[in-house]
């Protein structure tokens, strides 16, 4: 006797949309796309919340914040500050901030938006069908099959993120290296750490571990921030050392040996071009490192190699290619997605790696969705003059239902010591966009409200300027709080609102943002 294989194949539940992913990312999709009516389901392997609430974002600024502060009140005279900080008590503050790794509040959150979650690891076996599958082999999450099968009537929306690389260095992987997930979430402050790699982890964890007591060594094939303008690398380097980081630019790791200990043995050789002094000879210091721990920060790609893309023709492994509307594309001629159901957001798309443009996507897509699928006449539906995109055709930019930002205004924030904050062009990619470039330099520590900040204020501000519209197209600040003086220039890039209009928004005296009045008397307004 044989069984039915429409019944084999039956799904378990049926939605509207289901999200795979239930980070920060996907709960902006599924809190969204549910807003005209359609039934949502969310699915998660792991915490809800994500990689940003429990191992990323907020654990690594809550590290970072107690040394920025104890250097601000350094700053000021008549403010006494012990020399070390309390270690178990910046660990008990991150262990809060993480709610002790427990998601129940953000999945009361999902359950009070009417989103319904599902537990377990999410893969596409088809059009419009998601199976989840618990992620303990014998696990019988709220009594129901350990595998489900979903399908969804209009939508799926893919928002994974992304996962660790871990370079191909023979005996590496002995050697128990540390991602970013075991230094943020560390018990034990290792007595001597070394960072591969020389982006916004492995700067941010070097000045953390540094406050925490750790002996730092940073190895970096290039620069540190590469993708920053060569002067914010040299900035954050040049803090690094001071405060005590053994930084190696231009050094590549050509083995790992474990040692009995537990530690570890890095052996360097020198490679490629660098930002940032080497010795005193400028040459780059290639004496084997020793470390307790290991903190590989080489890099993330987009998690899709367990996501069964390739039931729909797509590569397990590569970014899903998506359009402004966040429909993935499928096939060399950019097919819309498998008939216009498939879609993504924020690190497994390969757009911009930052948890807030991916909400922001994440919000443009549940947007999307609501507005093709759901019902004309409900709150959150397309409102007069707004259009809907159809399947396969090119949004409005900057309507709700376009990541256009994506492109020419995504902002981010290093929490280093200084801080580095950037959106838009560098001057360097404004000149390979064949925009008319001007650039406009400002020293912060000229700012009356920089001196009243701190005596020893240190900083630096850069716009990139198309000179041929007067308009901002980036902008560059390093130094204390940087972070907090990015969304004007973020307003201002979006906007592209005129320098000659910029010139009325008059700054408040005396803050440090004062430096738009100065760099406009700088340009010659």
């Amino acid at each position: 006797m044989t069984s039915d294989p429409q019944q084999q194949t039956a799904p378990d539940d049926t939605y509207d949309v289901i999200v795979i992913g239930g980070g920060p990312v996907g709960e902006n999709a599924a809190d969204r796309a549910g807003r005209t009516g359609l039934s949502v389901a969310l699915v998660e392997a792991e915490l809800v919340g994500g990689e940003c609430s429990y191992w990323a974002c907020i654990p690594s600024k809550t590290l970072l914040r107690p040394g920025a502060a104890r250097a601000e009140a350094r700053g000021v005279p008549g403010v006494g500050v012990d020399d070390a900080l309390d270690v178990p008590a910046v660990l008990a503050r991150r262990d809060a901030m993480v709610a002790d790794w427990d998601d129940g509040g953000q999945v009361s959150w999902v359950e009070g938006a009417g989103i319904a979650l599902v537990r377990g690891l999410g893969r596409i076996v088809g059009p419009r069908l998601v199976e989840v599958a618990a992620e303990e082999p014998d696990a019988d999450p709220d009594g129901l099959p350990r595998t489900r099968r979903l399908a969804a009537r209009h939508a799926v929306i893919v928002a994974t993120g992304s996962v660790p690389v871990l370079p191909d260095v023979p005996g590496l992987a002995d050697a128990n290296p540390w991602t970013s997930r075991e230094a943020t979430a560390v018990e034990d402050v290792p007595e001597s750490l070394a960072i591969v790699g020389g982006g916004v982890v492995a700067t941010e964890m070097a000045v953390a571990f540094a406050d925490l007591g750790s002996r730092v060594t940073v190895l970096s094939r290039g620069g540190l921030l590469g993708r920053t303008e060569p002067w914010a690398g040299e900035a954050v380097a040049a803090s690094l050392r001071e405060l005590g980081v053994d930084v190696r630019l231009g050094v590549g790791t050509e083995s790992v040996e474990a040692l009995p200990d537990g530690g570890a043995r890095l052996t360097l050789s020198a490679v490629g071009s660098r930002r940032g002094e080497g010795g005193a000879d400028g040459a780059p210091d290639l004496s084997p490192v020793t470390a307790e721990r290991v903190l590989v920060a080489t890099g993330r790609v987009p998690r899709t190699q367990d996501l069964g893309v390739d039931a729909v023709g797509l590569v397990p492994g590569r970014a899903l290619d998506v359009d402004d509307t966040m429909l993935v594309r499928v096939g060399p001629d950019g097919v819309e997605g498998a008939g216009g159901w498939l879609y993504a957001a924020g690190d497994v798309t390969g757009r911009v790696a930052t948890t807030h443009q991916g909400k922001y996507q994440g919000r443009v897509v549940g947007d999307v969705v609501a507005a093709r699928f759901g019902d004309p006449d409900a709150a959150g539906a397309p409102t007069a003059g707004e259009r809907t995109p159809a399947v396969g055709s090119a949004p409005e930019p900057w309507s709700r239902f376009a990541a256009t930002a994506d492109g020419v205004a995504s902002p981010q924030v290093v929490f280093t010591r200084p801080e580095v904050a950037a959106v838009g062009h560098t001057e360097a990619s404004a000149r390979e966009a064949g925009i008319d470039v001007r650039v406009v330099r400002y020293d912060l520590a000229n700012v009356s409200g920089a001196a009243v900040r701190a005596e020893d204020y240190a900083g630096s501000a850069q716009l990139v300027v198309d000179a041929a519209r007067e308009v901002v197209v980036g902008a560059t600040f390093v130094g204390p709080d940087a972070a907090e003086m990015l969304h004007a220039a973020t307003i201002a890039v979006v906007g592209e609102v005129p320098l000659r209009r910029l010139w009325h928004a008059v700054p408040s005296y005396p803050t440090v943002s004062e430096v738009w009045l100065r760099f406009l008397e700088e340009y010659g307004l």
